[in-house]
């Protein structure tokens, strides 16, 4: 397997089970239907430990641009790598979206909330307020890298290689997932925490393309992808200004 391969299978399990999680929750008629917050974040830092298993070997288990752009920036990933890395991340994820929707399509189908169904693949802030929406994506995304950071460096010694393994897979997944889940209590209820523009993106995509109905309501989709990117730059250069 090489690394591109594993980016895109890490990222692909994350967001069948992530995005899957979702569609169980909220979806019509499902053994799962209305079992609310807890179960969602729960499976999400699941389906990251499943992710970060499965692809920590080979790629580093980035499976999100803002971590790749970030560790990039803070020297610690060759700026070389950063457009694979962020292709394979964006055919993962909408591989995964796709899983989702194949898996619950009689579902989608019963199914008469637009918004509801979007939730399934990309997310939907709960007060449309673009500047909060974009600060809370950036402070997310912060938490995220910037913790990162300090598990790898507690735990690993990274050669003076810059396409050397770092990142959420070679800090073991567990304590990322369990990372993932206190964004996702703590700070995921304003947006629906993406804090990966790769996980929202490319799941946007696919509800546009697939036959489901509703807008895909791209004016809202920057945000998804500019706060990540802005909260892992800033995470960043803040450790680095702590080295």
């Amino acid at each position: 397997m090489t690394p591109f391969i594993a980016e895109i299978i890490g990222t692909m399990l994350l967001i069948l089970l992530g995005n899957g999680v979702v569609a169980n929750v909220v979806l019509k008629d499902t053994k799962g239907n209305n079992s609310g917050w807890i179960v969602i974040t729960t499976a999400w830092a699941l389906a990251v430990f499943v992710g970060v298993t499965v692809a920590g070997p080979v790629s580093g288990a980035h499976l999100n641009p803002a971590v790749t752009i970030g560790l990039a920036v803070a020297k610690k990933f060759s700026w070389d790598l950063v457009p694979s890395y962020i292709a394979a991340q964006m055919i993962g994820a909408m591989a995964g979206a796709f899983l989702v929707w194949l898996f619950h399509k009689d579902h989608f189908a019963i199914t008469e909330d637009e918004g509801g169904k979007l939730a399934c693949f990309s997310t939907i802030p709960a007060i449309s307020k673009p500047v909060s929406n974009l600060i809370s994506e950036i402070i997310g995304t912060f938490v995220l890298v910037f913790v990162v950071f300090y598990i790898s460096d507690a735990h690993i010694s990274v050669a003076d290689d810059p396409s050397a393994k770092i990142g959420l897979g070679t800090v073991g997944a567990l304590p990322v997932a369990f990372l993932v889940w206190a964004i996702g209590l703590s700070l995921g209820g304003t947006t629906g925490y993406a804090i990966n523009p790769a996980r929202d993106l490319g799941p946007r995509i696919m509800h546009a393309i697939l036959p489901v109905k509703g807008s895909s309501q791209w004016s809202y989709a920057w945000i998804p992808i500019t706060g990540p990117v802005i909260g892992a730059v800033i995470a960043a250069l803040l450790f680095n200004c702590f080295q």
